[in-house]
């Protein structure tokens, strides 16, 4: 037998003559050690270098993007690309465009579709019921993300930012990142019905039917004439509560000064 051991049965071992070279093509083995560098722990070195970690990253979607930048120093660099991050943020929409910069990096890290809203110029006829059907959405959205409580808020306001239900209409467009002053929130608002005005009423300066409207009801609380009212709000940066809290703290001291 080719196998002995020492009780004469059949060893383990097999005797060095009768093994048989094995048939391994030169091909396979320079394949198989090809393999070895490649999945050598070494080899995740080229994970830190800038090019090719650029390649990587640029394939991932906006979450997982937000992700790997939290791995360590340099994927962070690389991960918090404002180019990578607005292609990302476009790549699931097909948008041509995003103008603008958010006040904050942590608006990419999520491009679901209550980011986008359509900005929708009110004009005389326009109700929340209307618009609502108009745009196939619900009245709650509406209000929701407008930040009113009730139907009379529309009133004041020169547009309503209306919430994007069907996706297509994000293909090949181009938005705008804006703070709406009224709505209170970040989002990329997509223009309908024509370009962006150059100036954004909406979020810088008040219509001047709004102003007339807040000078009405600030005049009113505070039982004063045009001058005063104007005053406390130019000094409060439009902000009627602050307003009439400077009133109010105002009013208190001449109180003790009057009266000590």
């Amino acid at each position: 037998m080719g196998f002995t051991g020492d009780d004469g049965d059949e060893a383990l071992v097999p005797s060095p003559g009768r093994l048989k070279p094995l048939n391994v093509d030169s091909d396979e083995v320079s394949d198989a050690s090809s393999m070895e560098d490649t999945t050598s722990p070494l080899n995740f070195s080229v994970l830190f270098c800038d090019d090719t970690l650029r390649v990587i990253l640029e394939k991932l979607p906006i979450v997982d993007l937000a992700r790997a930048a939290c791995v360590c120093r340099l994927w962070r660099l690389v991960a918090s690309d404002r180019e990578m991050q607005v292609r990302a943020f476009m790549s699931p929409w097909k948008i041509r465009d995003v103008i603008g910069y958010p006040s904050s990096s942590s608006f990419w890290r999520d491009n679901s579709l209550w980011k986008f809203a359509v900005s929708h110029r009110l004009s005389r006829g326009d109700s929340i019921a209307s618009l609502a059907l108009k745009y196939s959405v619900q009245v709650m959205d509406i209000k929701r993300l407008n930040n009113m409580i009730s139907d009379h808020g529309i009133y004041s306001r020169d547009r309503l930012l209306i919430p994007v239900r069907k996706p297509e209409i994000l293909i090949n467009s181009t938005c705008f990142i804006e703070v709406d002053s009224y709505a209170k929130r970040e989002v990329a608002v997509l223009y309908l019905e024509g370009n962006r005005p150059e100036v954004n009423s909406w979020n810088c300066v008040a219509t001047e039917r709004g102003k007339r409207r807040v000078l009405d009801s600030l005049k009113r609380s505070m039982r004063v004439d045009d001058g005063t009212a104007q005053y406390y709000l130019s000094i409060s940066n439009g902000n009627p509560r602050a307003a009439l809290a400077q009133f109010s703290e105002d009013l208190i001291w001449e109180r003790q000064v009057s009266h000590p």
